[in-house]
Order: C-alpha cells, then sequence, then structure tokens
C-alpha cells in the first residue's frame, strides 16, 4: 500500500471548488507554483509598503501578524500542541527566516529596486550548498555546477540592472540571504512541531515578535499608513506569508533545502516582470538572455537532486 502524501494545508481546501493534488509529486509542484509567484511579487509589495512602514518593522509586524493569524487557524483545527524544545527550535529557526532575513531585506530595500533585490536574495541556493557541504553531506558536481550556472544567470541579470543601488543596501541584502540560508538549513535539521501549521505560526510569529522587539528598541515607530501602503501590507501578510511560508515549509519537510530554495532562481523573473510592468524598471536583453540561464539552472538542479535520491 502507497503512503499517504502529506498534506498541503493552504487554508481549507475541502471548502473550495477545487481539489489539491493527490500525489506528492503534484502537492510538491503546487508549492513550488506558490513560492515562485507570490515570492517573486512581494518585492513589489515591499517597495509599496515601505511608503508608510519603517524597514524593520514593516517585516516584523507583517510576520508577527501573520504567525498569530495561522496559529489561530491551527488551533481551531486542534492541531498537536508543541513541547518546549519545538517552539525552541521553531523561534531560531524563524529568527533567522523572518526576523533577520526579513528585516534586512526591507532595511536594504531602501535605496536597492525591486530587480536587483531579488537578484541578490538568489545567492541563497549557492549559501544553501555550501551549508550543506559544511554539514558533511557530499555535494556532487552536477550540483555545484546547476548553482554556478544560476550564479551566472544572477550577474547576467544584475549586469543589465540600471536601477539605482548603495552599498549598505546591497551589504543588508546579501546578508538576508544569508540569514534565509542558514535558517532553511536548520529548518531541515531540527525537531519542528509536528503539525505543519503549527510549525509554520510559530516560526512566522517568534520570528516576527523578534524583529518587532528589535525595530521598536532601535527607534522606529509606525506613523499614518496610506490605503497602498496598508494594502500591500495586507498582502504580504496573508498572502506572502501565510501562504506562502506553509508552501515553503511543506517543501523544506519533503524536498531537499536545494530545490525549496531554487525558488529564489525563479523569484528574480517574476520581481523584474512586475518591476517592468508596474513601476517602469527597463528590461534589457540582459534580462532576457539570463532568464533563460536561470530556467536552465533551476531544471538542473532538481534533476540532479532527483536523481542522487533515486527517483529518477
Amino acid at each position: 500500500m502507497s503512503a499517504v502524501p502529506p498534506r498541503l494545508p493552504l487554508g481549507f481546501p475541502d471548502r473550495f471548488p477545487f481539489r489539491a493534488p493527490r500525489s506528492l509529486k503534484g502537492r510538491v509542484a503546487l508549492a513550488l507554483a506558490v513560492v515562485y509567484l507570490v515570492w517573486g511579487s512581494t518585492y513589489l509589495g515591499i517597495h509599496l509598503a515601505l511608503e508608510s512602514f519603517p524597514p524593520l518593522m514593516l517585516g516584523g509586524l507583517r510576520n508577527l501578524c501573520a504567525g498569530v493569524g495561522l496559529f489561530v487557524i491551527a488551533v481551531h483545527r486542534k492541531a498537536v500542541w508543541p513541547t518546549a524544545r519545538e517552539v525552541r527550535n521553531a523561534a531560531i529557526v524563524g529568527t533567522l527566516l523572518e526576523g533577520l532575513s526579513s528585516g534586512m531585506m526591507a532595511y536594504g530595500m531602501r535605496t536597492v529596486g525591486t530587480g536587483t533585490a531579488a537578484v541578490m536574495v538568489a545567492t541563497v541556493p549557492l549559501f544553501a550548498t555550501i551549508f550543506t557541504a559544511l554539514a558533511g553531506r557530499s555535494v556532487a558536481k552536477g550540483e555545484w555546477f546547476a548553482v554556478a550556472l544560476g550564479l551566472m544567470g544572477i550577474v547576467l541579470l544584475n549586469h543589465g540592472d540600471p536601477s539605482p543601488s548603495s552599498t549598505v543596501g546591497t551589504l543588508a541584502i546579501l546578508c538576508a540571504a544569508i540569514f534565509w540560508a542558514g535558517g532553511a538549513h536548520l529548518a531541515s535539521r531540527l525537531s519542528q512541531p509536528s503539525d505543519l501549521l503549527m510549525s509554520t505560526a510559530l516560526q512566522i510569529g517568534l520570528g516576527g515578535l523578534i524583529a518587532t522587539v528589535i525595530a521598536f528598541v532601535s527607534g522606529e515607530r509606525l506613523g499614518q499608513v496610506s490605503m497602498g501602503a496598508g494594502f500591500s501590507f495586507l498582502y504580504l501578510v496573508v498572502i506572502g506569508s501565510m501562504a506562502a511560508y506553509v508552501a515553503y515549509n511543506f517543501l523544506i519537510r519533503n524536498t531537499s533545502t536545494i530545490v525549496a530554495t531554487s525558488c529564489l532562481y525563479v523569484n528574480p523573473v517574476v520581481a523584474v516582470s512586475l518591476g517592468a510592468l508596474l513601476l517602469g524598471e527597463i528590461i534589457t536583453q540582459w534580462t532576457v538572455v539570463a532568464t533563460v540561464v536561470i530556467l536552465m539552472s533551476v531544471a538542473l538542479s532538481f534533476w540532479f537532486d532527483y536523481r542522487r535520491r533515486g527517483l529518477i
């Protein structure tokens, strides 16, 4: 008898006129589609929300509100209550993924364009592979080649990006990428609450709480919020955090770190496209070439990872 594939609880699927895929591969594909498209659009959301929100406060409140919302849903679904050790691990992972990474991202995007920010965050798979190698798991030459190809695409994409930036903003976003890779690495190794919603709620909620406290202590205060910034904030909470983080944690649990972080190769393509359509950012011939190279690297990452695990 085949094992029942783990459930991907994006809301309450049984109440909608569609059904989630029944196979594990189908659910992985759905989760990847969510993180590819949604997180590609969050750069635009952050850009718009920064009109009214201070950067660290934006990252903290966004994840804190999303964590509270998912926690309420998890309790409603009678999720298994986590142990003290699981709560501690969720706080560690959440601090890296949602607290430090999101905060540094918002801070850097004060001076770095949406497309450029997404390009720099795409270095996460490189750091994820390095963390994997440091942990003792041998990394095949093919996986290194896929990462190198993706980085080549990132360089090409960045070569054709005329948006202004600053050294401090660039370093902040690179730090966000390192924090994200470290959090993803630990999330796949530390014991987490068995319920996916409860685990995600604790991660982003505790991470958001820590980031909010840091923002408040550093002197950030929230003033009057414009309608556009408020709408962007709601989008970041409900879609960018609640839905996307559940999908991402599902990938962390059911695929490798390299596959889960492959979304950060595709996100720049989405971010650059939205920036061009809605913010007037320029798409050059380098953008087209880089898009092809990046998508090829993603395909190779999948192929080598599945071959290593004996699935093909």
